[in-house]
This record gives structure tokens, C-alpha cells and sequence, in this order.
């Protein structure tokens, strides 16, 4: 049935659209005009709860892109501490020249695997920038948060490749494979760090504000020393994997001796870089355990119980002669340490206002 709405001049006009507009309309031709704001208010409020929900989402699909990426991550690490870097050749993308390599050996199939999950991760962050993008307003924290990931995903494929490209595999061990190596390490802390702050920052958006306080020069400090300390970590592995030791004795002789290589003279400063970095790290976050409650307080809390653990599996590490399971263990510790810590960072800046103080 056809309803009219008339004109100023006395003409009429047909209404047409959805059902929930002619339902409006009808209501002010009739002279309820209070039902026609109920309705419209009734239809801000639903465009409000699909907001939120495309929110959530994306939210819940950055944390499911956070845990997958750890899983490359570590598995990333199992092909440099097998030796299964340079399984598929000098080729990249492609492995020994075919795009599905036909000859299944260990290390190919290995290092084969390694590409495959990158490249879906890569699909993954591209898919997490544009549920963002639908979820959030122009100038949202989490919008530059998810392009930094795409950006740190896309350089960090750019690092493997030239790791590949340029013989920095299996048995190398120049001083370039050093350098490239601690970049990758360095760009997947700030690809983790920049995943989990497009999840944290779609659930809870913070103001402009939060990040213009005078402590940002200390929590940067802070987030700084543990990519060092990360960097120094992977240099460490490294000189294992090239150099594995035959026991405890002739490990520790070969850091102090001038005529080893440089990687194994390397090795003594991660455990003191790890230890000072992790002393101000402590130090620095200690009143988010003494003086503050809720969820910031069990996050403090848990990071720095992970800093005792990372430092336990190092120890470990060292007397059982840096064994692979336990080389990816210790990564996984260290890559949830940082998680934790991009998290507490994050909300300490956002009590600045309040009566939460550093210890400086």
C-alpha cells in the first residue's frame, strides 16, 4: 500500500527506501513527531553496536595475528639453528627455481615452510590493516599502529630475502650476516610490538594526550634496552649454531680468546646486556606493581617474572650447550617479554594524570 507525504505547495510526493524509512516518515505525517525521533534514535544506536562490533573484531583478529606471528617467528628461528636456512638455495621467492620444490629434503621442506607461513602472515597483516580501517574513524591510533605492521612485515621480508640473496645462510658467518641478522631481529620486535598495539589500541583507544608526558623519554629507554638486548641475543645464538661447543669448558675458553672468531667473543655481552637492561626495566616499572591495581599491576607483575625466567633459561642455556629446543624456547620467553612490555609501556602513559609515579 502506497502512502503520500504532501509538499509545502500541496503536491505529493511517493515515498520509497527501506522499511525503516517509511516508518519515520509516516509517523511525522501523522503527527508523531516523538516517534520519529525515537526511530532515529533507534537507528544511531544500532549503527553504534555495529560499530563496536566491527571493533571487536578487528580487535580479535589482531590478537589471532599476534599469536600466528609468533609462530613464524619461531619457527624462523628453527630453521637458523638447524641449518636449514639454505634449502632452497640461493632463490627467492622461488626455492632452487621451482615454486612447490619437488625434491623433499629435511632442510627444504623446512625452509620451504618458513616461506609459505611468511607469506601468509603477510596476507594476514594486509587483512588486519583493512578491518582496522573499516572499524576505526579517521586519525585512530590503531589505523597507525596496523600501517606500521604492514610496513615492519613488509621490510622484514625484504630483510629475509637479502639474507638469502646474498649467501648470508647456512654456514656463513661474515660480519654482513651479523648486521642483517640483528636488523630482522630488531624490525620483528617492532612488527610484534606494532600488532600488539593495533589490538590494544582497537579495544581501548587512547587520547593524544597519553603520549606527550615527560616520562616517553624513559619508557623509550626502556623499549630500546630490550631490542638491544634481543640483538645480542640473536648474535649469541648465532656463534652457537655456527660454532656448537663440545662442552662447558672449551665454550667459556672460547669467548676470552682473541683468536676466535668475533661471534663467539660476542657472546659474553648479551648476558651482561640482558641482565642491565633488565635491572632498569625492573627499576623502572616497579611502581606499577607498588602503586598501582587491576590489570596494569598483573601485566608489571607477570613481566617481570618473565624477566627471571629469561634469565634462568639463559643460564640453562649455557650449561646444556645451547640446545635447539631450548634456543626457541628462550625466544619464545624474550618475544612474550616484549609483548608484555610494549603493554605496560602503553598503559603507564596513560596514567601520567594520575597519582602514579616513576622512580625517577
Amino acid at each position: 500500500m502506497n502512502c503520500y507525504w504532501p509538499s509545502p505547495r500541496g503536491s505529493t510526493h511517493q515515498l520509497s527506501g527501506r522499511p525503516q524509512e517509511r516508518s519515520i516518515m509516516e509517523a511525522v505525517n501523522s503527527g508523531g513527531s516523538t516517534k520519529a525521533e525515537e526511530l532515529t534514535s533507534l537507528s544511531e544506536t544500532l549503527g553504534s553496536h555495529r560499530k563496536r562490533a566491527a571493533t571487536r573484531t578487528a580487535s580479535g583478529f589482531a590478537w589471532a595475528v599476534l599469536i600466528y606471528m609468533l609462530g613464524v617467528i619461531l619457527w624462523g628461528a628453527y630453521v637458523r639453528a638447524s641449518g636449514s636456512g639454505a634449502g632452497c638455495g640461493n632463490h627467492w621467492p622461488l626455492c632452487n627455481g621451482e615454486v612447490i620444490p619437488t625434491s623433499p629434503q629435511k632442510q627444504r621442506l623446512i625452509e620451504f615452510t618458513h616461506r609459505v607461513t611468511s607469506g601468509l602472515a603477510l596476507i594476514s597483516v594486509l587483512a588486519l590493516l583493512y578491518l582496522t580501517w573499516r572499524a576505526t574513524a579517521r586519525r585512530a591510533w590503531a589505523r597507525i599502529a596496523a600501517v606500521l605492521s604492514l610496513v615492519f612485515m613488509l621490510n622484514e621480508a625484504l630483510l629475509g630475502a637479502l639474507l638469502v640473496l646474498l649467501h648470508h645462510v647456512g654456514s656463513d658467518h661474515s660480519a654482513s650476516r651479523a648486521v642483517l641478522l640483528s636488523l630482522h631481529l630488531a624490525n620483528t620486535l617492532l612488527l610484534i610490538g606494532s600488532i600488539t598495539l593495533t589490538a590494544r589500541w582497537l579495544a581501548d583507544p587512547p587520547a593524544r594526550s597519553d603520549f606527550s608526558g615527560k616520562k616517553v623519554g624513559a619508557i623509550v629507554i626502556a623499549l630500546v634496552c630490550a631490542i638491544f638486548i634481543g640483538i645480542s641475543g640473536v648474535l649469541a645464538a648465532l656463534g652457537d649454531t655456527l660454532f656448537p661447543a663440545t662442552s662447558l669448558g672449551s665454550s667459556i675458553r672460547s669467548d676470552f680468546l682473541t683468536t676466535s672468531h668475533f661471534l663467539l667473543r660476542l657472546r659474553l655481552l648479551h648476558p651482561a646486556i640482558a641482565i642491565l637492561g633488565a635491572a632498569y626495566v625492573v627499576w623502572l616499572f616497579a611502581a606499577c606493581v607498588l602503586k598501582s591495581s587491576g590489570a596494569v599491576r598483573k601485566l608489571a607483575i607477570a613481566m617481570i617474572l618473565l624477566i627471571a625466567l629469561q634469565i634462568s633459561l639463559g643460564a640453562l642455556n649455557i650449561l646444556l650447550l645451547a640446545p635447539i629446543w631450548l634456543q626457541v624456547t628462550h625466544l619464545l620467553a624474550a618475544d612474550l617479554f616484549w609483548v608484555l612490555l610494549v603493554l605496560v609501556s602503553d598503559q603507564a602513559l596513560r596514567m601520567q594524570r594520575k597519582p602514579l609515579s616513576f622512580p625517577l
